[in-house]
């Protein structure tokens, strides 16, 4: 009786069921087996998961449950779902009165060319300023008469002028 080997009959593995409601699995020795009239089995992990099934709640719409988890994407590895974003193409297009060359000559001007031009156009559009306002002070000149003797000041003072008031309204609001 001391040792007794058993050769050939390893421990086989259980089969495990899955909740009908929440979807966990259920070990051996744990859970319900409910089987209806018409011969369905359901098995349940718990009395939860049985009362709510028994209420036709819908597992989709409890938190914990697989199917809800499932259905709202939560716990998956994020690199099997992480999608592939997509590679920008650049396109390089003329602006309107500009060639593409042009473009990139522009692109390739030193800092210190594009400070000059800056300067130079600068200067330009103040001096083209300057010559607009000169043309319009002379043109001012010109149009401006010599004064002639002062008028006689008029009387500003107008004689007074009797003005009829309504009379006031007696009693409340019309």
């Amino acid at each position: 009786l001391g040792s007794c080997t058993c050769v050939g009959l390893l421990p086989s593995k259980m089969k495990l069921e899955l909740c009908s409601f929440s979807g966990y699995k259920i070990h051996p020795g744990h859970g319900r087996r409910v089987t209806r009239i018409d011969g369905r089995t359901h098995f349940f992990l718990n009395s939860k998961a049985e009362s709510l099934f028994n209420q036709k709640k819908n597992p989709r719409k409890i938190a914990w449950t697989v199917l809800y988890r499932r259905k709202h994407k939560k716990g998956i590895a994020e690199e099997a779902t992480k999608k592939r974003t997509r590679r920008i193409q650049k396109f390089e297009r003329a602006i309107a009165g500009v060639t593409q060359d042009k473009l990139k000559e522009l692109r390739n001007q030193k800092p210190e060319m594009r400070e000059a031009q800056r300067a130079q156009a600068l200067r330009q559009a103040k001096e083209a300023a300057k010559k607009k306002t000169e043309s319009k002070q002379a043109a001012a000149k010109a149009k401006a008469k010599p004064v002639k003797a002062a008028a006689a000041p008029k009387n500003t003072a107008k004689a007074a002028q009797t003005v009829k008031k309504s009379a006031p309204t007696v009693g409340g609001k019309r």
